[in-house]
C-alpha cells in the first residue's frame, strides 16, 4: 500500500531513489507517481525551477468575477488560520490570492505565490494547482510529494474548475498551507468550492437563455392556424438548432418526411439590452408560420426549446429547473405573456449560437461513440483493428490519426515496456504526404514528445498548438517542420491501455480545415482509444492463443511421411484464421506390407481442440500398432472418447452424403461448467482405411465423417459407400466397413468437412465440387494436393486437412504362398519351399535365418492351431514371413527356465527377427515377422 502523505522520511527516500532511476514501488500514491514520470519526461530539475510573471494575464475576467462571491467565503472560513486560497486560470497563472492570516502575505510573496505567476506542472512539477490541471482531477499534494525542492514544505489540495455546459476545464482552485498543518479535509473543502463556481457559472449562462425566451414570449407571439405533429416538429428542431449554431440569419428550404416543403427562418431575438440570441420560426407555403403544438389540443401549451436540447416543461437547463418565464433582466421585473401565448403560435427553437454548437458536437461525439462501437473490433487481427479506428476518426474527429504498437503485440505477446520503438499499424488522413511516418515504417519517441510522455504515464497528452509543442518538434525537426509547413496544428496522444497494461499509443491530428483541440475532444478521444485498446488486447490474446495453439498443432502432426511401399501420398493442413481447429491426418504402416489412412477432426478450437488432437492420434497410434480391424478401431476410439469425457453429452447432427442419404458430422459442444459454452471432446470425427497391396483391396470406416474419395486411373471419381458411423463418444452404435477393390495407380483422397463446407456450401454442393476438380487422369498425390488447394476458402473458419494416396501392388513375383496341412512332417517342406524361393529372389544371406524363423512358426502352428494352415512370403522393402491358422489363440513370448524341455521357439523368432507380432482375422490368427533386406535389395 502507498504510505502515508505525511510520512516525511519515507517520501524523501522515495523522491531520491526516483530521481536516481531505481525502482520506487508501492512508496508513493499512484497519482503522485504519475505526476513525477510526467516531469521527469519534461525534463523538470527538482532543484531548480523557475516561477514565471505573465505581465498579458487579464485578472478581471469572467473566471474571477464567478470566483469572487465563492472566494470571499472560503476567506471567510480559513480566517485566522495560516491558509491560503488561490484562483488559478487554465494555465495555472495565478488569478487572485486570499489568506486566512494577513502575516502570511510576505512568506506568499517571497515564494511568488501571488497573482500574474504560473505554476503549471510542466514548469514547476507537481504541485496541487499545476497537477490538477494536467491530471483534470482533484488533487492533494503534500510535503516530498512535491517534485520541486522549493514547494516541499507547503501542502496543497486543487480541483479544477469546468465550463457547466462544454466541460472544459476553466481554471482551479487551491488551498494552500503549511505540510506540517495538512487535512485530508482540505480537498473535501476546494471540491465544493469549485462546485460552487461552476454553478455560479451556469447561472449566468441560464440567465441569457431566460432573458431570450422572455422576450420572445412577449413580443413574438403571432397567430399561426396550422400545425406540426411531433415528428414534424423534432426533424425540423434538429435542423434549427444547427442554424442557431451558425450564429447568422439567414433562410433555408427543409423537406417533411411526406414531402411537404417548410421554409426556417432564423434571425436575431432582441432584448433590452439590443441582440441576445437567435430565434427559428417555421414557414409553410403561402407564407404562414407553422405552430409548434403537441397531438393534444387540449393539453397545456408547450413552450419553445431551448437550442441544446429536447422539449421540456415548462424550462430546464441540466439538472436545474428554472421558472417559466423569468424577468427580461436581473433586478427589473418583465412583462410576462398569458398563459396561452404559446399555444398560440411559438418558435422552433431560441438560442445562443455558442450553447447550440456545444449541443451540435455533443451529439455528433456520441454518434461518433456509437459508431466505434459497432465497427471498432470486428475481427480478432491487431492490425485490422488499428485500421478500424483511423477510419472512423478520420475525417469526422480528426484530420490524421496514426495507430503505433511493438512488434510483439502484433505477434500476440505482452508488451514488454514503453521505452523501445514502435512499429506504426495504421495511419488514415484526409491527404497523403511524406509529413507523418508511414505504415510499417520503425518509430522512437524522445522522452519530451507528447507521445512518450503519453507511453510513460499512461495518461493522455492534449498539444492544442503544435507550433509551441516544442518536445514534438525536436523529436524530428525535419519531419515535423513538415507536417506544420502542411497545415498540422494540434494534437492528441493517447495510451493504449488494456487490463492496466500499456499497448502502444494512438495520436490524433488536425489540420487548418478543423479549430484545435479542446478538452472535451480529450474525453472523446480517450474513449474511442479505450474500447479499441480492449479490442486489441482481445486480438493480441487471441493471436497468441492461435499462435501458440498452431505451434502446438504442427509438432503433434507427423513432420514427414513414414516409409513404406503400399501408397505414395501427399497431404495439406491449413489452419483456420479465427482459431486454429482440431483436424489431424496420419500414415501409419502395418504389418503384411499394408498401410493405414487416417484423418479427423475434433470439436471446437483453440488450445483445447488442439489437445485433444494429440490424444486422439496417439490413441490412434497405439490401437493400428495391435492389429486391430478397421471396426475395432473405431470402436476402441469411440469408448477411450467416452471415457475421456464422461459429461459431455453428444448429439448427432444430419449431414449429407453423396449418395443423398444421412451422414453424422459433429456440430457443437455442450456447455461446460458454469453454463458456460466449453468444447469438449465428444462429437469428433474420424476415417480410418487400411489398404493391402497384396490384394488391392480397402476397407474403411468412419465415424461422423465424410466418406472418401476414389479417383480411378482413367480419371473416373467414385465416392465409395462406407456406411456412416456416429461421431466418437456419442456411443450406442456399431461401426460398419466397407471393402472395395483399389486399382494400381488409383488415388484415395481423405479430407475433414472444411474442405466441403468452409466456403458456407452445401456438403452436396461440395462433394460436386471436390468430384469436378478431382476428374482428371494421371496426377500425382502432390499434383492433385495442389489443385484441390483451389477449393480451400480464402479465410476458413474451419481446418481443412487433406490427404491423398496413390496405391501401389506386389507383383506375383513378390509374394509366395503355400497351404499346409496339418502334418509335421510339413515342416521340413516348407523350409525346402522358403529356401528355394529365397535363393530365386537372390536373397541367401537371411536363408539360414529365415528358414529356422519358419520352422518355429509352422511347427507352433501345427501343434498349437487349427486349419487352415497357410505360410506367406512377402518382398518387399523387408522380408516378411506370415503364418496363418483358424485358432484365435496367441503365443506368448517368455524366459524358458533352465529345466525346461521347450518354450524357446517364440524367443528365438523375437531374436532373429526384426519385428515380430500377432493380428486377428475374420478367421483366425497371423503370427508374422520382418527381417530387413540386405543393403542394394
Amino acid at each position: 500500500m502507498p504510505v502515508s502523505w505525511d510520512d516525511t522520511a519515507v517520501l524523501t527516500d522515495a523522491h531520491d531513489r526516483f530521481l536516481a532511476g531505481r525502482l520506487v514501488s508501492r512508496a508513493v500514491r499512484p497519482p503522485i507517481l504519475s505526476s513525477w514520470e510526467r516531469c521527469r519526461s519534461l525534463g523538470i530539475a527538482a532543484d531548480h525551477v523557475d516561477v514565471l510573471y505573465h505581465t498579458e494575464l487579464d485578472l478581471g475576467g469572467s473566471l474571477a468575477e464567478a470566483a469572487r462571491p465563492v472566494l470571499d467565503r472560503l476567506e471567510s472560513q480559513v480566517s485566522g488560520i495560516r491558509v491560503s486560497a488561490v484562483l488559478c486560470d487554465q494555465d495555472a497563472r495565478v488569478l487572485e490570492r486570499r489568506v486566512g492570516e494577513h502575516s502570511l502575505n510576505r512568506f506568499l510573496d517571497s515564494l511568488n505565490l501571488a497573482p500574474g505567476f504560473g505554476f503549471s506542472e510542466e514548469l514547476t512539477g507537481t504541485n496541487g494547482m499545476g497537477t490538477a490541471l494536467a491530471a483534470r482531477q482533484p488533487a492533494f499534494v503534500c510535503g516530498r510529494e512535491h517534485f520541486a525542492d522549493i514547494m516541499r514544505q507547503f501542502a496543497c489540495a486543487a480541483a479544477p474548475i469546468r465550463d457547466p455546459l462544454s466541460g472544459r476545464v476553466l481554471g482551479a482552485l487551491d488551498l494552500t498551507c503549511d505540510h506540517r498543518h495538512a487535512d485530508v479535509s482540505m480537498l473535501g473543502l476546494v471540491h465544493q468550492a469549485a462546485v460552487a463556481v461552476e454553478q455560479r457559472l451556469l447561472d449566468r449562462i441560464t440567465a441569457r437563455e431566460r432573458a431570450l425566451l422572455a422576450s420572445f414570449a412577449v413580443g413574438g407571439a403571432r397567430e399561426a392556424p396550422d400545425a406540426l405533429d411531433r415528428r414534424d416538429r423534432l426533424v425540423l428542431q434538429e435542423l434549427a438548432v444547427q442554424l442557431i449554431a451558425g450564429g447568422r440569419a439567414c433562410v433555408v428550404e427543409a423537406r417533411l418526411p411526406e414531402g411537404r416543403g417548410v421554409t426556417l427562418w432564423c434571425h436575431e431575438a432582441h432584448g433590452p439590452t439590443g441582440a441576445i440570441g437567435f430565434l427559428v420560426e417555421a414557414v409553410l407555403p403561402g407564407g404562414e408560420r407553422c405552430r409548434c403544438a403537441a397531438e393534444d389540443r387540449t393539453s397545456s401549451p408547450e413552450p419553445p426549446v431551448l437550442a441544446g436540447g429536447g422539449p421540456m416543461p415548462p424550462l430546464a437547463l441540466g439538472n436545474l429547473a428554472l421558472p417559466a418565464y423569468p424577468p427580461a433582466a436581473p433586478g427589473r421585473p418583465g412583462p410576462v405573456p398569458s398563459a396561452d401565448a404559446w399555444a398560440r403560435g411559438g418558435p422552433l427553437a431560441v438560442g445562443e449560437p455558442g450553447v447550440s454548437r456545444l449541443a451540435l458536437l455533443a451529439r455528433e461525439r456520441l454518434g461518433l461513440l456509437c459508431e466505434a462501437g459497432v465497427t471498432v473490433g470486428t475481427t480478432l487481427d491487431v492490425a485490422r483493428t488499428a485500421e478500424e479506428l483511423t477510419e472512423v476518426a478520420v475525417p469526422r474527429f480528426a484530420d490524421y490519426m496514426a495507430v503505433d504498437l511493438p512488434d510483439c503485440v502484433l505477434r500476440g505477446e505482452e508488451p514488454m515496456g514503453t521505452g523501445g520503438p514502435l512499429l506504426r499499424v495504421a495511419m488514415a488522413g484526409v491527404r497523403t504526404g511524406s509529413h507523418l511516418y508511414a505504415v510499417g515504417e520503425s518509430v522512437r519517441y524522445a522522452a519530451a514528445t507528447p507521445h512518450a510522455r503519453a507511453l510513460a504515464t499512461g495518461e493522455p497528452v492534449l498539444e492544442p498548438y503544435l507550433n509551441e509543442a516544442y518536445g514534438w518538434l525536436a523529436n524530428d525537426p525535419a519531419r515535423g517542420g513538415q507536417a506544420l509547413r502542411a497545415g498540422i496544428h494540434s494534437l492528441i496522444a493517447v495510451p493504449m491501455r488494456a487490463r492496466g497494461v500499456v499497448l502502444g499509443v494512438a495520436a490524433f491530428y488536425r489540420s487548418a480545415l478543423k479549430q484545435p483541440f479542446e478538452e472535451d475532444d480529450l474525453s472523446l478521444a480517450e474513449d474511442l482509444v479505450s474500447r479499441a485498446a480492449v479490442c486489441i488486447d482481445n486480438a493480441r490474446r487471441f493471436t497468441r492463443e492461435h499462435t501458440t495453439a498452431l505451434a502446438l498443432q504442427r509438432s503433434l502432426l507427423p513432420r514427414g511421411l513414414p516409409a513404406q511401399h503400399a501408397v505414395e501420398a501427399a497431404h495439406r493442413y491449413r489452419p483456420a484464421t479465427t482459431g486454429v481447429g482440431g483436424d489431424w491426418f496420419d500414415v501409419l504402416p502395418l504389418s503384411g506390407a499394408r498401410v493405414a489412412l487416417a484423418v479427423g477432426d475434433v470439436v471446437g478450437h483453440g488450445l483445447h481442440a488442439t489437445a485433444t488432437m494429440g490424444r486422439l492420434r496417439t490413441a490412434v497410434h497405439n490401437f493400428s500398432a495391435l492389429d486391430l480391424a478397421v471396426d475395432e478401431v473405431l470402436s476402441q476410439l469411440d469408448d477411450l472418447v467416452c471415457r475421456l469425457d464422461p459429461d459431455a453429452a453428444g448429439t448427432d447432427a444430419l449431414g449429407a452424403d453423396p449418395a443423398g442419404g444421412t451422414d453424422a458430422y459433429p456440430t457443437d459442444a455442450g456447455p461446460g461448467p458454469g453454463g458456460e459454452s466449453e468444447p469438449g471432446i465428444v462429437g469428433s470425427g474420424c476415417l480410418y482405411a487400411v489398404y493391402d497391396p497384396v490384394n488391392r483391396r480397402c476397407t474403411a470406416a468412419r465415424a461422423g465423417h465424410p466418406p472418401p474419395a476414389l479417383v480411378l486411373p482413367d480419371g473416373t471419381v467414385e465416392f465409395p459407400d462406407v456406411p456412416p458411423g456416429p461421431p466418437l463418444g456419442v456411443g450406442g452404435l456399431p461401426f460398419e466397413t466397407a471393402d472395395f477393390e483399389v486399382p494400381e495407380g488409383s488415388l484415395l483422397v481423405l479430407y475433414t468437412d472444411g474442405l466441403l463446407t468452409g466456403d458456407g456450401h452445401d456438403p452436396g454442393v461440395g462433394f460436386e465440387r471436390l468430384r469436378a476438380v478431382l476428374a482428371r487422369p494421371g496426377r500425382t498425390p502432390e499434383q492433385t494436393c495442389a489443385a484441390l488447394e483451389s477449393l480451400f476458402p480464402e479465410r476458413p473458419v474451419d481446418d481443412v486437412v487433406l490427404l491423398v494416396a496413390r496405391t501401389r501392388a506386389l507383383g506375383e513375383d513378390q509374394v509366395a504362398v503355400w497351404d499346409l496341412p496339418a502334418d509335421p512332417a510339413e515342416v521340413s517342406r516348407a523350409r525346402q519351399e522358403v529356401i528355394a524361393r529365397l535363393t530365386e529372389w537372390g536373397l541367401d544371406e537371411p536363408a539360414f535365418t529365415t528358414e529356422l524363423i519358419v520352422s518355429e512358426l509352422v511347427t507352433n502352428a501345427i501343434r498349437y492351431g487349427r486349419e487352415p494352415l497357410q505360410l506367406r512370403l512377402l518382398r518387399e522393402r523387408a522380408l516378411i514371413c506370415e503364418m496363418a491358422d483358424g485358432s484365435s489363440t496367441s503365443p506368448r513370448l517368455r524366459r524358458a527356465r533352465t529345466t525346461d524341455e521347450g518354450g524357446r521357439g517364440l524367443f528365438l523368432v523375437a531374436q532373429l527377427a526384426r519385428r515380430w507380432g500377432t493380428r486377428y482375422t475374420e478367421h483366425g490368427k497371423v503370427i508374422w515377422t520382418e527381417q530387413p533386406l540386405p543393403r542394394g535389395r
